[in-house]
């Protein structure tokens, strides 16, 4: 496998990414994530046993921002999921505070 290969195979996986977050599917969504993660990985042990200067810049630069839209689209459609999630818990911790100051206080 060759530089430009790895970075593709990254490129791959971030647009997995990007579907399973259209889908609003969670679990492949972090699969698709850990993946991504692993393939950048083993980019940088190729880089380090290879050489980093030997992928073609352009083709490189376009894979990148290619990965760079996957992830603001990815960003883009879990923000408001995981702003609802963060009001959740707070609204359960609140409840929860209130529930053990009653608690002890009549309890």
């Amino acid at each position: 496998m060759n530089t430009i290969d790895y970075y593709r195979s990254i490129a791959e996986a971030s647009n997995r990414m990007v579907s399973a977050a259209r889908s609003g599917n969670w679990d492949a969504l972090v699969s698709a994530e850990e993946e991504c993660a692993q393939r950048v990985a083993d980019l940088q042990e190729h880089q380090q046993a290879s050489g980093a200067g030997n992928a073609d810049p352009q083709q490189r630069i376009h894979i990148l921002g290619e990965i760079l839209a996957h992830d603001a689209e990815v960003r883009a459609l879990t923000t408001p999921w995981l702003q609802r999630l963060e009001q959740l818990l707070a609204g359960a911790s609140g409840e929860r505070r209130l529930g053990n100051a009653y608690r002890s206080e009549f309890g």
